[in-house]
């Protein structure tokens, strides 16, 4: 870290009420072969095709990428002692970026937004609720939004001046969680309800056993 600059835990110290929640004891590293670094690097980039332009800069191809198995069957992949995702369900689950690397690549990732209220719910690992994202404070994607990505626009996809995404977010889709008044993101989660179907119900859990800041995975050993 440069001199004088302030770590993230400091950041959301201040600005997200942040405490530490648990400490997470994974397994030792394990360097991961050539072969399997090149697919998982792939299926990262299949994944999240906005960080195209910045692969070479996360997983350099020459670059060394351990793994790291956690007690709750999910698997850290780790460069160098930087936390780069993680895979559900050992190694049959979806990609995960950790949040550390969202922070590093906020505009990478699909978002919905939160509202104040919902901040310390999201950050003491509750549920994510639809009330949180669909009152004034809140952000979903934008009214006529596409209803799924399509092919060949993958680059195109972002967020519009109010922080709505362009596209609907599917059910089991990633989803970076943004907080209103907030700039850095403060969990990271797969999507049990669709955005489309959040919109029309207005009730229910959106966002389950989410990566948020403070949990264990965030201050996890990677040493």
């Amino acid at each position: 870290m440069a001199p004088g600059q302030v770590s993230a835990p400091e950041l959301f110290r201040d600005r997200f009420s942040y405490r530490l929640i648990n400490v997470i004891s994974p397994s030792p590293k394990q360097k991961l072969k050539s072969s399997v670094q090149r697919s998982l690097r792939q299926s990262f980039l299949n994944s999240y095709p906005l960080l195209t332009p910045h692969m070479d800069e996360i997983l350099p191809k020459k670059a060394s990428l351990s793994s790291m198995k956690l007690p709750d069957r999910n698997t850290l992949y780790v460069l160098e002692s930087e936390p780069i995702f993680y895979q559900l369900d050992g190694s049959s689950g979806p990609l995960v970026p950790h949040l550390k690397l969202v922070h590093r690549f906020p505009q990478g990732f699909p978002t919905i937004r939160i509202d104040r209220g919902a901040i310390r719910f999201v950050l003491s690992g509750a549920t994510l609720m639809a009330p949180g994202l669909t009152s004034k404070g809140g952000r979903l994607p934008m009214d006529g939004a596409d209803k799924e990505l399509i092919e060949g626009k993958e680059m195109e996809q972002r967020a519009d001046g109010e922080g709505r995404w362009s596209r609907e977010l599917r059910k089991g889709e990633t989803v970076v969680i943004l907080a209103e008044g907030k700039e850095e993101a403060c969990a990271v989660g797969t999507l049990v309800t669709g955005t489309g179907e959040v919109k029309e119900k207005g009730k229910g859990p959106v966002v389950e056993d989410a990566h948020f800041l403070g949990d264990g995975l965030w201050n996890i050993a990677t040493e």
